[in-house]
């Protein structure tokens, strides 16, 4: 179905295209069906040709509906993608029937015509039918509806109706706009906090998000009404990167989708010409960075005009240039150079200006950033301490510090600065928990910091420590390998003393330690707790610093990450670790409790399996199943949690009185803890066998459980001399990282028991879809399987993998 002609929807058609025939000319158009690969079209090419299809569709109707050139007092009026023709795949139809009144029902039959053909192939619509004047007060009240009707553009009927409806549009915007500013910049904020931004989030909102197509939008509005210049060369590379990744997701995707996933990006990086999904995401950071600098800088131009008047309509006099630091002022709103200033003569002016800005919360001035941009020095190393000593005041300004450092970054004044932060910029990360580019992982990791530099004895180091933590991130080496390196370098760079430098490049080196041990190997073992002091080099000051990072990292990684569970494990280790620091006796393992005593002698007495539920809160538990020892009694007590949603984050398998007493620490995966006494049930049950917990489990599994879009690859890793024993144990840590999935647990210990593996304690922690299981284990086997044999960990390792 193709045009044929300008003149094609004034002929009468007898056999006009339905709205069947519509979807099956798209459904072509995007390479569906048997012509998949034929002839496929370019994105830009794409929109056109969906813009044309669309609107020869709609004019044909419209003149069988009696709206053909030469109606009067009646129009359809396309807004909207439709208006711009920058319509995407599988687009709403924005379109207005504009009439100058209902006569003889004529409106009504006319858009029964158009819109329900549409509405009963599943075309989506947005549709009005209004007067001018009515559609101009709606206009008045949603701005939605006022933006729309910017692009405006007439489709079908009286041409002259339309450019009324058009003008007298865009006239309304043009002097009301000022009074709409507050209602644009709270709309946007409103839609950012929902959306998040397109710059820094992994899986961004090509369309909503902060710097996406919507911002765009805005940025047309403003320039339309003359309040700001005509989007650069720049912005418009962006739009178009934009709408070109917003078209082809909607192509691969086959419905409207405007949140782009990692699992989508090599395909569309491959059809852009972009390399892989990693380099297309750096360029819609790019872009999007370079939408929301441009729109931020706009809106402070126009916003002075909003302030200048008083509740009571009284003009106000602007506020005076007050001093902020030295050759910094606060100039209304914004934060800019004295007068007589000379950025090239003073290398701590920009540091000045940029904590100034960040401990007010106000923006820098774009002029100032251009004139610093122009003349401000790179400081020579090693810098002042004063300069030190501002760049610190930077870093611990909390909230602030975000805007600021995308400011100086975005104008090349951070990478003046900090000339490793090129290899970070826009760097997606490469595992999903995180939900922030890396660059921006860093400056969110420092502001929370900024919460903790009462904490520590060194607020100093730990605001540089943060902001540097994954600089190591961007190369084919082991970042933190690398980024201690660098911070070495950054450290001499900004004249630290030798000692300093030290500690701050070993926090970048050791910056996961504390929570992979506490989250993963037994920290009531001393041998643990030794190679932690070890490794640190018995410095109380570096623990305490990793302590205080690795906080701020987990929160700055994504929501869940830094849990009340993962909290309490890093302090007790650290707790253990100042305690062999001081040189103090280790602490013994905590005892059972009298409740968990009580109910293991009992159960040594009667033989009857029992549990014991300590829940200080509803989101929390210790969960202690008793029973005889035996061969599965783990896998089947993890079965049991697994089958009641439980998250297992530790399991300590003790004993008390000759019988087992297996200890979960367990968290609600949603809902509430379960009855006790159907806990109680249920583990007797999976004793004596009459409760088919496999079948169970997996068909709990299949009901409730969703396939991750990106599921990792399963990995096992073994590490030897890490569990009970120390060194000399024969035992070793198995640490299975894979997609997380509720009977997880279940399923290895299972295979775990059937290979002869004894498991000592075992440990898990969620990192977003990605589940991190350690088992430390020891060989059951009567021919005595050795735990440093390759054979054996080959057999284990391989039953593990099959297992998930």
């Amino acid at each position: 179905m193709t045009p044929q002609g300008e003149g094609a929807a004034d002929r009468k058609v007898s056999a006009a295209p339905t709205a069947a025939d519509l979807v099956l000319a798209r459904d072509r158009l995007l390479g569906r069906g048997a012509s998949q690969q034929a002839g496929r079209l370019g994105p830009e090419v794409l929109r056109e040709a969906l813009t044309d299809l669309h609107e020869f569709w709609l004019t044909v109707h419209a003149a069988q509906a009696g709206i053909g050139a030469d109606a009067t007092g009646i129009a359809l009026v396309a807004v909207g993608g439709l208006g711009r023709r920058e319509l995407v795949p599988f687009s709403d139809l924005d379109l207005v029937l504009v009439h100058e009144g209902n006569r003889d029902g004529r409106v009504e039959k006319v858009a029964e015509q158009l819109w329900y053909p549409l509405w009963n192939s599943g075309v989506g619509l947005d549709h009005s039918v209004r007067t001018v004047s009515e559609a101009l007060d709606v206009a008045g009240t949603d701005l939605r509806t006022a933006m729309g009707l910017l692009d405006a553009r007439h489709l079908a009927g009286d041409a002259d109706l339309a450019g009324v409806l058009a003008e007298s549009a865009r006239d309304a915007w043009r002097t009301g706009v000022r009074r709409r500013v507050e209602e644009i910049v709270e709309s946007a904020r409103t839609r950012w906090q929902r959306s998040g931004e397109v710059a820094h989030w992994v899986e961004p909102d090509l369309k909503h998000g902060r710097g996406g197509l919507r911002d765009l939008s805005i940025l047309d509005a403003l320039a339309l009404a003359q309040l700001v210049d005509r989007p650069s060369g720049e912005v418009s590379q962006a739009r178009k990167l934009l709408l070109d990744t917003r078209t082809e997701l909607r192509r691969i995707a086959g419905r409207p989708r405007d949140v782009l996933m990692p699992q989508d990006g090599d395909e569309i990086a491959s059809v852009l010409g972009v390399g892989d999904r990693f380099s297309l995401a750096r360029a819609l950071s790019g872009a999007g960075r370079t939408v929301a600098y441009a729109l931020d800088v706009a809106l402070r131009a126009i916003q002075p005009s909003r302030q200048a008047r008083k509740v009571l309509g009284v003009l106000r006099r602007q506020p005076q240039r007050r001093p902020l630091s030295e050759g910094v002022v606060l100039d209304g709103d914004e934060v800019t150079l004295a007068r007589d200033v000379d950025p090239g003569r003073d290398p701590g002016l920009l540091l000045r200006v940029a904590a100034a800005a960040a401990r007010t919360g106000r923006p820098i001035a774009p002029a100032a950033l251009a004139r610093l941009g122009e003349s401000a020095p790179e400081p020579r190393a090693p810098w002042p301490a004063e300069v030190r000593q501002e760049l610190v005041s930077l870093l611990g300004a909390g909230e602030g510090l975000v805007d600021v450092i995308e400011s100086l970054d975005r104008t090349g004044l951070w990478a003046r600065l900090f000339p490793e932060w090129g290899a970070v910029r826009d760097l997606p990360p490469r595992d999903q928990a995180h939900v922030w580019t890396v660059d921006r992982h860093l400056v969110q990791a420092t502001s929370y910091a900024a919460r903790l530099v009462t904490r520590v004895s060194r607020p100093d180091l730990l605001l540089i420590g943060a902001i540097l933590h994954d600089i190591g991130k961007g190369r084919d080496q082991d970042h933190s390998v690398v980024g201690a390196a660098l911070a070495t370098q950054v450290g001499e760079r900004l004249g630290l003393p030798a000692a300093d430098v030290a500690t701050l490049s070993a926090m970048v080196r050791h910056h996961l330690l504390l929570p992979h041990t506490a989250t993963r190997r037994n920290i009531e073992d001393e041998a643990t707790v030794r190679r932690v002091v070890d490794t640190l080099g018995g410095d109380p000051v570096l623990l305490e610093l990793l302590h205080a990072l690795a906080e701020v990292d987990s929160l700055a990684t994504g929501p869940g990450v830094w849990t009340e569970w993962k909290a309490s494990l890093v302090a007790d280790l650290v707790a253990r670790g100042r305690r062999r620091m001081a040189g103090e006796k280790a602490g013994e393992p905590v005892p059972l409790s009298s409740e968990q005593r009580t109910a293991a002698e009992a159960v040594a007495v009667s033989g009857r399996p029992d549990i014991v539920v300590s829940a200080p809160d509803r989101t929390f538990a210790t969960i202690t199943l008793i029973a005889q020892d035996r061969p599965g009694l783990l896998s089947r007590a993890a079965g049991v949690l697994a089958l009641h949603s439980l998250q297992v984050h530790a399991a300590e398998l003790r004993a008390h009185a000759g019988v087992a007493v297996d200890v979960f620490s367990v968290s609600p995966r949603f809902g509430s803890l379960p009855d006790p006494g159907l806990l109680r049930e249920q583990f007797g049950r999976a004793l004596s066998g009459s409760l088919p917990l496999a079948e169970k489990l997996a068909a709990k599994e299949r009901d409730y459980a969703s396939e991750p879009d990106d599921p990792p690859q399963p990995r096992v890793l073994w590490f030897a001399g890490e569990a009970d024993g120390g060194t000399e144990s024969k035992d070793v840590v198995l640490e299975l990282r894979t997609a997380d999935r509720l009977g997880l647990l279940y399923s290895v210990a299972e295979v775990l028991e059937r290979c002869g593996a004894d498991i000592l304690w075992a440990r898990a922690m969620q990192v977003g879809g990605t589940a991190i299981a350690s088992f430390s284990l020891a060989s059951t086997s009567p021919a005595g399987g050795d735990t440093a044999s390759e054979e054996w960990r080959t057999e284990i390792e391989r039953a593990v993998l099959a297992a998930v």
